[in-house]
C-alpha cells in the first residue's frame, strides 16, 4: 500500500484537526457543569466533586499541552513534535 494520500479526498481544515479546540471545549463543558451543579444543587456532593476534578484535569492537561507546544516551537529535543499550531 502506498503512503501517498488519495488525491480525491480533500484534507481536513486545520481548525478541525487542531487539538486545542477539543481541549478548550472540554474545559468549558466541565466549567459549565460545575457552575450548574453548584448553583442548582442538582445531584449530590459526589457530583460536584466529580465536576471539580474534571475541571482540574482539564486545567492540568491544558498546561501540559501549552508547555509541550512551546517546547516544540523552541525546538527542544525532548518536546513532542506536531504541536506547532
Amino acid at each position: 500500500m502506498s503512503d501517498t494520500p488519495d488525491p480525491t479526498i480533500p484534507p481536513l481544515p486545520r481548525w478541525l484537526g487542531a487539538p486545542e479546540n477539543v481541549v478548550y471545549v472540554g474545559m468549558a463543558a466541565w466549567l459549565i457543569a460545575t457552575v450548574v451543579v453548584a448553583v442548582t444543587g442538582w445531584g449530590s456532593t459526589t457530583t460536584l466533586v466529580s465536576c471539580l476534578i474534571g475541571l482540574a484535569v482539564g486545567v492540568f492537561g491544558t498546561g501540559v499541552f501549552l508547555v509541550q507546544r512551546r517546547s516544540s516551537r523552541r525546538g527542544d529535543r525532548a518536546a513532542q513534535r506536531g504541536l506547532d499550531g
